[in-house]
């Protein structure tokens, strides 16, 4: 089923300044809506429940996923993570446009229920200065970094499996590239077809949901 919304997805390694570029982004298209994750892991200083993540106990996030009401899930680094169902739906069904912030399992998931899907992989410059940012932001212990950087191979990957890459080695240059994505998909028929519904009908053509 295509819907008149777009899907935003943006995955990245920890540390490489994904949520950082989101939040730009946000900021500059406040018209894009952020589906807020679920947890099981506890929040970090700073952090409130359903701004950064729904916090959730294992029970709850069990029943959530029993109940089909998660889009995708994964385990990272011994958490569960994942994606509340009914407002993503909503929004798209609706013309708006929906932006994730998921890891590369969950992006697989995704894709086979949202085949249009806008999905935007996040690099690093290089490993060091991954290292570096990690401990720069002081919210993890040296040992959850070393392990964080082991997990980065890994993820980085999978860039490959996404139709776009951006290496966020000049923040401004990065969320340029971002927006950019961004305001070219709107663009897309059924985008264009919902917002200027009037006017194709006029010149006699529709959007329908194949």
């Amino acid at each position: 089923m295509k819907y008149p919304g777009n899907v935003f997805m943006v995955s990245a390694p920890s540390g490489a300044g994904k949520s950082s570029l989101v939040n730009a982004l946000l900021q500059k298209h406040p018209n894009i809506h952020l589906s807020v994750s679920c947890t099981t892991r506890p929040p970090r200083p700073g952090e409130q429940d359903g701004r950064e993540y729904h916090f959730v106990t294992v029970d709850e996030f069990a029943t959530w996923r029993d109940q089909n009401n998660l889009l995708e899930w994964a385990e990272v680094h011994g958490n569960y993570y994942g994606t509340p169902r009914p407002f993503v739906e909503e929004k798209i069904k609706n013309g708006e446009n929906i932006l994730l912030e998921i890891d590369w399992q969950g992006a697989r998931q995704v894709r086979k229920q949202f085949p249009d899907i806008i999905d935007i992989f996040i690099l690093p410059p290089s490993i060091e200065e991954l290292e570096k940012r990690l401990h720069n932001r002081g919210q993890d212990s040296d040992d959850v970094i070393k392990r964080r950087l082991l997990a980065a191979s890994s993820e980085i990957a999978h860039a490959d499996e996404f139709e776009y890459v951006i290496i966020n080695d000049c923040f401004e240059t990065a969320l340029a590239q971002l927006e950019q994505i961004v305001l070219t998909a709107r663009l897309r028929y059924p985008s264009q077809a919902v917002k200027n519904h009037k006017l194709f009908s006029e010149l006699g053509i529709s959007y329908i949901s194949k």
